[in-house]
């Protein structure tokens, strides 16, 4: 079985768990302190706040810039948490179509939908590509909207040698284990801005300004130790995990140029391949094929956002053409660093015979 995602998870982690076990400390504390530290490091930040997961990092982000019955732009071809945040937050969600090459939010889209009422826009850096940012965030200025990147996806990534979670206002990780790195669940939100950091934190801690004294309606929404010491040491792993994700899909772009849509890269981006997805109108003769040799593989995302029967129920809609063809050709393949050559070997070759 070659899985469609899998975490390195080896020795270091291991023992930093234990140690953590064997302090007794195993809420919020110095390991939280030490990985945000570490993260914004990395980032290029000032600031990094954990939580306890990618999705509570994009709400957080929204309540602290306030957007509270504003309308929010979001593509629909990503995972709903991005669009159900800015509900969770009090905002109205409005979807804009995507690029067909990058999967990634259409600046030109995105502009037509500003109105008087918007408040932000959330690129998302889907599959691991960062977004369009010149041109993102050359709109949001023009309008006086605030740019919060969705980078759940895209742990190191870069857009023109700079970090994603590092290009707009504000920015939200995930560390979920199927992620470029994990903390088994949790998040993290970075900005250079230092108010809304501190704003962030009071409301991950039941709103409090000090110990015992609440001034914003907050939350338990920390992140534990345990996960802090996992995530410290899958940080150190990152870069070098990255470097392997990129060496499969080369080796998948070589190979399967000629029969299938691969990943188009834009060349200011530095992409980090949280998923390799290709375009085809075959998808179900290669899921066949797949299944016959017990390969994993996904389709992110078979349904848009735009189409779930709860935005429905909710009274949202939109038409988005280029997101309602992506949904029918798209699938992913295992390209996570513990996919070996021969593995890759493996899909290619099933590809072949369900196109060929």
């Amino acid at each position: 079985m070659i899985p469609i995602a899998r975490p390195d998870i080896g020795d270091e982690e291991k023992k930093a768990v234990m140690e953590v076990l064997d302090s007794g400390m195993l809420a919020h504390g110095d390991w939280v302190k030490r990985f945000e530290k570490k993260f914004a490091e990395y980032i290029g930040v000032r600031n990094a706040v954990s939580t306890t997961s990618g999705t509570q990092a994009l709400v957080l982000a929204l309540e602290a810039l306030d957007v509270r019955e504003k309308e929010v732009i979001v593509p629909s071809f990503t995972f709903i948490a991005s669009a159900t945040s800015v509900i969770r937050a009090g905002g109205i969600p409005v979807f804009a179509d995507v690029r067909p090459d990058t999967f990634n939010i259409d600046p030109e889209d995105f502009r037509k939908k500003i109105t008087k009422r918007t408040a932000a826009v959330v690129p998302v850096h889907l599959y691991g590509q960062p977004a369009e940012m010149d041109e993102v965030m050359e709109i949001a200025e023009e309008n006086g909207i605030s740019v919060i990147e969705d980078a759940c996806q895209a742990h190191g990534a870069e857009w023109k040698g700079k970090k994603a979670g590092n290009l707009g206002d504000i920015a939200a990780f995930s560390f979920y284990p199927t992620k470029n790195m994990t903390t088994g669940e949790g998040g993290m939100v970075t900005t250079n801005d230092c108010e809304l950091a501190e704003k962030i934190r009071s409301l991950i801690n039941h709103g409090q300004s000090e110990r015992y004294r609440h001034t914003e309606l907050g939350w338990n929404f920390r992140m534990t130790n345990i996960a802090a010491a996992i995530g410290t040491e899958q940080l150190g792993k990152l870069d070098r995990n990255n470097k392997t994700r990129r060496k499969n899909a080369e080796i998948y772009n070589k190979e399967l140029a000629d029969i299938a849509v691969t990943p188009y890269v834009d060349e200011r981006a530095y992409h980090v391949y949280h998923q390799y997805t290709i375009k085809t109108r075959s998808r179900d003769r290669i899921i066949d094929e797949f299944k016959k040799e017990e390969i994993g593989f996904g389709i992110y995302y078979p349904i848009a956002i735009h189409q779930q029967e709860v935005m429905k129920k909710l009274g949202y809609t939109a038409k988005l053409p280029i997101t309602e063809k992506l949904v029918d050709e798209v699938i992913s393949l295992p390209v996570h660093p513990l996919v070996s050559e021969e593995d890759t070997e493996t899909v290619i070759k099933a590809i072949k015979r369900a196109l060929t």
